[in-house]
This record gives C-alpha cells, sequence and structure tokens, in this order.
C-alpha cells in the first residue's frame, strides 16, 4: 500500500486549529474504542458530530445519518469504518467542506487516499486521533 501521512508538525497544526470532528462510525456503546476516543477527544475541547444511521445522539450531540447530512462547519472527518468501506466515505467526504480526512488506527485504503488526495484534502491514516492528540498537542 502506497500513501504518506503529513508531518508531525503539520498534525499538530491541524489538532491544534481544528475545533469540531465529524466521527463517522461513532456509536452510544461506551464498551467501543469509537466511543471512548470521541468522548476523549471531546473532553479534550472538541465539539464531536457523530456521524451514524443507527443514533439519534451520542455523548450529548445530535447524530447525522451521513456527512452530507452536517450542516456546520467540520474541521476533522474521522473514521472509524472497516478499510473497504473507505472508498465510499471518501466520495461523501469530498461533498463537505471539510479538507482533513482521519482514518483511525489500523484502517487504511490507498484508492481512497488517492481519490482524496487529488481532492486536495489532507489525509492521515492508520493513526489513533486521541494517541497522536496525547503525543503532539497536550501539555503534561
Amino acid at each position: 500500500m502506497v500513501w504518506e501521512n503529513p508531518s508531525n508538525a503539520e498534525i499538530k497544526n491541524i489538532l491544534e486549529t481544528a475545533k469540531t470532528i465529524a466521527v463517522v462510525g461513532l456509536n452510544d456503546n461506551p464498551g467501543k474504542t469509537v466511543y471512548q476516543v470521541s468522548k476523549v477527544m471531546q473532553q479534550q475541547g472538541y465539539r464531536i458530530i457523530p456521524v451514524n444511521p443507527t443514533v439519534d445522539e451520542v455523548l450529548g450531540e445530535k447524530a447525522y445519518p451521513s456527512l452530507k447530512e452536517v450542516l456546520d462547519k467540520i474541521d476533522i472527518i474521522n473514521v472509524f469504518r472497516r478499510p473497504e468501506f473507505l472508498p465510499e466515505v471518501a466520495e461523501e467526504a469530498a461533498e463537505t467542506d471539510c479538507s482533513v480526512f482521519w482514518a483511525q488506527l489500523g484502517i487504511a485504503n490507498e484508492a481512497a487516499y488517492h481519490y482524496l488526495k487529488e481532492r486536495d484534502f489532507t489525509v492521515i491514516m492508520d493513526l489513533c486521533i486521541k494517541v497522536a492528540h496525547a503525543v503532539l498537542v497536550e501539555k503534561i
């Protein structure tokens, strides 16, 4: 697989300037990694927008069935879907005003990467946003 994440400096800048994260695949199960990561990011001050057609609300925020239905500005699209679904999510992401697509740890898809790069997206794959935030941004 041929894709490359941005530098740590660029990722740090994204995390420091972003305010809103749309989380594709976020559900209301506190035992799931997606919920735990999203809750921590919310506690760090980010507004979390759940994107999942099977829930109405998660972490006190209204959920949307798809990215296209989110009317608020999205700074980061954080994806918790299996790699084979990334091209579909990437196509939907391209219809938004967001330009940062972040696939969680263990999730990468070369076709989605190239599709998004051709549309001037910053693409981060196979990296946990919570870990990146803890390492690059949090002041310990």
